[in-house]
């Protein structure tokens, strides 16, 4: 998938957990854009091998738990900043962790997909197999995002 739509998509599976947290909607909703945008480019720009004009998945970020990983450190800088207001709180982290596979699940329904380990080896793996500059795809993956969104801020608190 393109990458505005992993930021769009993502920031709307995040905002799902603002009510939960109790956090103000509005506010909650910029961490968690901010997340997104931060964790999908880390994932795509590391995750990219470039040789010649073949661009391609590498299992450095495209695999489950390393998707985890990266989404963690890329909240990570939000939470120091938190500690550093003296407010002890998890729910970047939480953001984070979600953040990472969220990238994958639109990935795996892409042609070149996410990476699993069968048998020692990286596999790539594909639900569907949509060029990721689909404009149907890409299109749903936005609009789902949007709606989320909209979920998000109009749950009751």
């Amino acid at each position: 998938m393109m990458l505005r739509s992993h930021y769009i998509f993502s920031t709307g599976l995040l905002s799902l957990l603002i009510p939960f947290l109790h956090l103000n909607p509005y506010g909650g909703l910029i961490i968690a854009s901010v997340i997104s945008i931060i964790s999908n480019s880390l994932i795509d720009y590391l995750g990219h091998e470039i040789k010649g004009k073949l661009v391609r998945r590498s299992p450095l970020t495209h695999t489950f738990f390393r998707s985890m990983l990266w989404g963690l450190l890329s909240s990570s800088f939000i939470f120091i900043y938190y500690i550093l207001k003296g407010d002890i709180t998890l729910y970047p982290l939480i953001m984070g962790l979600i953040s990472g596979p969220s990238h994958l699940f639109l990935d795996i329904f892409t042609e070149r997909g996410i990476y699993v380990k069968k048998k020692g080896k990286w596999r790539r793996f594909a639900l569907a197999h949509f060029r990721y500059n689909n404009p149907i795809a890409n299109s749903i993956a936005i609009l789902l995002g949007f709606a989320l969104i909209f979920v998000s801020i109009n749950a009751p608190q």
